[in-house]
């Protein structure tokens, strides 16, 4: 069992600074506005209740098994099967230009979570500590994939060598 760590990189770091620092801010004006009361109650309760379903969906490792490509998250888990795996490549950061998050995270501890790809207005799934680094998956149902590796030509060979190779129908 292979195992790839995710990285973070220095501009995550900042982003979720600048995330905690908006926060707060809008708390403090929330206490001064309202002195206090039920809207910064709600707002305090919505925000923990936010930063803990990121903190619990943070990408930690890619592991290849005997079976398939495991994406592990703090309390998420996705198994790609090699045999369902129709495509595995590098991409660069600039096909990933035209994605928007929709239920996902933007900087904030990572990126990850549902993007909508305005390109193909399509759904796909990110999974990145760092912006670039990236590999597309694309599995049998034509979902795509995308992960983000300090070694991503490794990884992409080492997945593409696992592959079985397609039966052969004359045989």
């Amino acid at each position: 069992m292979e195992q790839y760590r995710y990285t973070a990189d220095s501009k995550t770091k900042y982003l979720t600074m600048i995330h905690f620092i908006v926060f707060i801010a809008i708390a403090a004006a929330l206490c001064i506005w309202f002195d206090g009361g039920y809207m910064l109650a709600w707002f305090i309760s919505i925000v923990i209740a936010i930063i803990a379903l990121m903190v619990l969906s943070i990408p930690r490792y890619i592991v290849l098994s005997d079976e398939g490509l495991e994406i592990q998250c703090i309390s998420d888990y996705t198994f790609i099967p090699y045999d369902q795996i129709l495509s595995i490549k590098k991409v660069d950061n600039s096909s990933l230009k035209f994605i928007i998050p929709i239920f996902a995270a933007y900087g904030f501890f990572g990126y990850y979570g549902c993007y909508l790809d305005l390109k193909c207005m399509d759904f796909v799934k990110l999974y990145a500590l760092k912006w670039g680094n990236f590999i597309e998956i694309t599995d049998i149902y034509e979902d795509k994939y995308y992960i983000s590796c300090d070694n991503e030509c490794e990884l992409v060979e080492r997945v593409l060598g696992r592959k079985s190779p397609k039966p052969n129908k004359d045989e």
